[in-house]
This record gives structure tokens, sequence and C-alpha cells, in this order.
């Protein structure tokens, strides 16, 4: 990134915007040339920080599972469960239909 321009200029976004065929108000090209030359900024500062070195990561924390064992444990019981249930239809829940569709 050292060869990018001091300031990105809304010539500069209109460019851009066009080869994404985008079609931009003038607020708009005002609103998105801040708004890139703020990420280019940012990019600047990362390009000037010292990195050698530093081993690349893709977390800064080590990581490690915290799961617990999958272990089978019965299940509840179907006829408390089914009494439970506003509507049952033979050893189901009943539901009301959906999108018209027939049984």
């Amino acid at each position: 990134m050292g060869g990018m321009a001091e300031r990105i200029t809304p010539a500069d976004v209109a460019l851009v915007a066009r080869l994404a065929r985008l079609a931009l108000t003038a607020e708009e090209l005002e609103l998105y040339t801040g708004q890139l030359a703020a990420v280019l900024e940012h990019a600047r500062d990362i390009e000037a920080l010292e990195l050698d070195g530093v081993e690349p990561t893709a977390h800064p924390l080590p990581l490690r599972n915290v799961l617990r064992e999958d272990v089978a444990r019965p299940g509840l019981d179907r006829a408390e469960v089914l009494a439970a249930a506003p509507a049952v239809e033979g050893e189901r829940f009943a539901v009301p239909r959906i999108l018209g569709e027939a049984p």
C-alpha cells in the first residue's frame, strides 16, 4: 500500500462506482468518498505496524473445546409429553395446517 495516494478523491470513487456499475448521487459520492478515505487511512495505520516476528494467527487467544461428551440419555416419556400437548392426533402432536395444504 506504499503507493497509495495521500487522499482519495471523489473522482476516484466515481471511477470505482462506474467499474462496479453503480450509479451514485452527488450526496452518495461525497459520503462514500469520506468512508473509503477512512478505510484507506486504517489500512495505512496497519501497514505502518512493525510485525516482524509476529506469527500469523486466526484468533488472539488459544481456543479449546468446551463441549461436554455426547452421552445418550433416556428421553421423555411419550405418554406424559402427549398428555401435556394442546392437541394430539394418534401418537403425534397435532398442529394447524399451513399454506392451505391438504392432508
